[in-house]
């Protein structure tokens, strides 16, 4: 929690109650998830070292800025559902498509997201964000590839339909990379913690309207085959975040407008808390 660049790192127990986690580490960062900071946390916890501070959530405490700190990249997978590939045309993919966000994309859960200039079809994605706690290459097994998660979020991969599909040039990562374009959280929870990833509920509103509603249990990838493909191409380091896809509902589908200046986003995962976000012009 805090201002932008002056973030705290806090923890929430079993009970709800919110404690700073500053003796423990500076940040909730590639350091802090490969170097045992559950394990450090929950020591702490048990032991009583940590303060206990007043929960924001009335709306009167200090900002709240993304559970993880600086990724050094944020991995996403295109049309991991089904029923999303067919509502942007295409039919599902044989393995899993990777493209990429600018980390600075990574805001805050309740943080403005700015639409971009020029743009007329920004959109919402809600997703299951994979955070990595070890290093993961070449790994020879789903087992293995669900070892290098530290924990899960909730994730909004934002994006500019048009900048993705009309002015792309063959890719897709001008429509997912202006800044905001990836709020995270509220709350990173531990894998261990948080059961199995593939039964989760993901639910989206627009001003209260109901666009996204699904299930995990619906992806074509399951998490951990994500992390295990992904480490035959690439090297993912602790800290990194992969968001895995997004069930049907977006505007892209032509069913919802896109989103305006003004338009408030609700994204919400079982076991991962609800983010809300207000769309603002560039």
């Amino acid at each position: 929690m805090g201002p932008v660049g002056a973030e705290r790192p806090h923890v929430a127990d079993e009970q709800g109650r919110l404690f700073d986690l500053s003796t423990v580490t500076a940040d909730i960062d590639a350091g802090f998830l490969g170097g045992d900071g559950f394990a450090r946390t929950r020591a702490a916890l048990a032991a009583g070292e940590l303060t206990e501070v007043h929960d924001p959530a009335d709306g009167t405490g200090l900002r709240v800025g993304a559970p993880i700190a600086r990724p050094g990249a944020v991995l996403c997978i295109g049309q991991n559902y089904a029923a999303h590939a067919a509502e942007s045309g295409s039919t599902p993919p044989e393995v899993p498509i990777l493209f990429l966000k600018h980390p600075n994309t990574v805001v805050g859960p309740y943080d403005d997201v700015v639409i971009p200039r020029g743009s007329t079809r920004t959109d919402w994605e809600v997703e299951l964000g994979a955070v990595i706690g070890r290093r993961a290459r070449y790994l020879d097994s789903a087992e293995q590839a669900a070892e290098c998660v530290a924990g899960f979020v909730v994730s909004n991969d934002v994006s500019e339909r048009a900048f993705q599909i009309e002015q792309s040039g063959g890719q897709w990562s001008k429509g997912k990379c202006h800044e905001t374009f990836n709020p995270v959280g509220p709350w990173l929870v531990p894998a261990e913690d948080l059961g199995d990833p593939q039964r989760l509920g993901l639910r989206t509103r627009v001003n209260g309207q109901a666009r996204q509603e699904s299930s995990t249990a619906d992806m074509i990838f399951a998490v951990a085959e994500i992390i295990r493909h992904l480490s035959q191409y690439v090297t993912l380091e602790p800290g990194d975040l992969v968001n895995t896809g997004t069930p049907e509902g977006v505007a892209m589908s032509g069913r919802f407008p896109y989103l305006a200046a003004g338009d408030v986003m609700e994204l919400e995962i079982d076991g991962l808390g609800t983010q809300r976000q207000r769309l603002r012009a560039a």
